[in-house]
């Protein structure tokens, strides 16, 4: 790994931000027009209650935020069912709309009415703890009579075949590490030393075969109850390490038609759009978050991103938003009593790059894949809006993007967190007083943790309790 120092800041003059791109309308949608080009990118801050409401925690987070004026702010990933999801929003029952309006209220009023808001709608698969061995085998693994076999096999003893249960279960507690892998299926030793988690190639399972025909009704019901609260448009969430990544991803193995080749790989995030558009209306934002690259081994290509941004562009997504990486597939063994945490390896490094980084540096590292996703869809002949982010820090980084033709939008999630006012410090061309972002991911430490997210720049001032959302900064709006 080779540590890169931080660029030259860049900052703008008032005349050269007057007349930058980045400050300059783009239309976005059927209806709206962002008031600039600049995008703060979904974050979870661990703000809402266990029960998915919102809280006046979370009220004050995004209203600092919105207090930037970004043209887009997009709210965090926001669960479609109601089940318990920890503090994590949820829009899966109308009980919920009445928070989030308050939510959008506070963006708009926090923003002067200059900053778009949208929800990112976002589906998830069981993913259980990684369990102490001796409550695996004691109460989670389900015997059946192979786990006799082995056991019989690697012990020499025949009468387990034959002993009661919690015999057998005792003595495959019992054994070494190694024995017991030989014992077990590899899924069921995965469960062991990671924790158990659902996979939308699972189609044995009958909620995982039945999701093309369960998931679009529950993104549309999602996104009608978004606008009911008043939200300008929503995000789709097909990134990461979710359900709809993993449909799209080339790891989706299944036979029913929604996996193996890239055609049938998109068939149901497509479906789930044109649901979404359907009950939300022509006049909605309605966008969809996926990755350029998936970054681990017989992943998804940017070359499989673009054709599904083809894809997305044709059945009326008014954006699409790029992201990379963060798999569980390469994630860090989690300790014991932790559930795997997809931004732990070497794909999650390209979520969230850092200063530690490889030769091509954390500083626009995505914008190449983005750049080449945008000649795609407009060599297709469509003029859906290319966003993009990782490492964007400074205006001249952002700007040259702009002027290139990279992308459309740029987004900045950490840097924004590092300075909520630095849209609107740029703007004025009070650039030095930017609190710059140092991508040393102590944001992303705590939300590893579920604990609520801050920025180590501004969140321990001396002598004062901890800070849960910037600084106020006074400079003239």
């Amino acid at each position: 790994m080779i540590r890169h120092a931080l660029p030259e800041p860049g900052w703008p003059t008032a005349a050269e931000a007057a007349r930058a791109r980045l400050f300059s309308p783009l239309p976005l949608g059927r209806a709206h027009v962002a008031r600039t080009r600049t995008w703060v990118p979904a974050m979870v801050p661990w703000r809402a209650t266990v029960d998915g409401d919102v809280t006046p925690a979370l009220l004050d987070w995004y209203a600092r935020l919105a207090a930037g004026r970004p043209g887009v702010l997009v709210v965090e990933a926001t669960g479609i069912r109601d089940v318990p999801s920890g503090p994590l929003l949820r829009i899966g029952d109308d009980r919920f709309v009445p928070g989030l309006s308050r939510l959008v209220e506070g963006v708009r009023a926090a923003s002067g009415g200059e900053t778009l808001v949208f929800i990112q709608l976002l589906d998830f698969l069981t993913i259980r703890r990684r369990p102490v061995r001796a409550r695996y085998f004691g109460e989670l693994l389900a015997l059946a009579p192979r786990h006799r076999e082995g056991l019989a096999r690697v012990t020499g003893d025949a009468a387990i075949a034959t002993a009661p249960d919690d015999v057998v279960r005792a003595r495959l507690a019992a054994l070494e590490p190694e024995l017991q892998r030989q014992v077990l299926a590899p899924r069921e030793w995965e469960a062991v030393e990671r924790g158990a988690r659902e996979r939308v190639t699972d189609t044995h399972l009958p909620h995982i075969r039945e999701l093309p025909r369960t998931l679009p009704p529950l993104f549309a019901r999602a996104a009608a109850r978004a606008r009911e609260a008043g939200f300008d448009g929503i995000e789709l969430h097909y990134a990461h390490a979710y359900t709809m990544a993993s449909f799209l991803s080339a790891l989706n193995t299944r036979d029913d038609g929604y996996g193996g080749a890239p055609a049938h790989r998109v068939r149901l995030p497509r479906e789930v759009l044109v649901a979404v558009r359907g009950a939300v209306g022509a006049d909605f934002v309605v966008g969809c978050r996926l990755l350029s690259d998936e970054a681990i081994s017989g992943g998804t290509s940017s070359d499989d991103a673009a054709g599904f941004a083809v894809t997305f562009g044709r059945a009326g997504a008014d954006y699409v938003s790029l992201s990379a990486g963060g798999k569980f597939e390469d994630a860090r063994q989690p300790a014991v009593g932790d559930a795997a945490y997809p931004y732990t390896g070497a794909s999650g490094a390209e979520t969230m790059p850092t200063v530690r980084s490889d030769e091509a540096g954390p500083f626009g590292r995505h914008l190449p894949a983005a750049a080449a996703i945008r000649r795609a869809v407009r060599a297709a002949n469509l003029e859906t809006p290319i966003v993009a982010a990782g490492g964007i820090t400074t205006f001249a980084l952002a700007e040259a993007a702009l002027e290139r033709g990279d992308v459309d939008f740029v987004a900045a999630a950490r840097q924004s967190l590092a300075d909520p006012d630095w849209f609107s410090k740029m703007r004025l061309g009070r650039g030095e007083e930017i609190r710059r972002c140092q991508l040393t991911n102590y944001c992303e430490a705590l939300d590893q943790r579920h604990k609520p997210v801050t920025c180590h720049l501004w969140d321990h001032p001396a002598g004062e309790p901890r800070r849960l959302v910037a600084p106020e900064w006074r400079g003239d709006r």
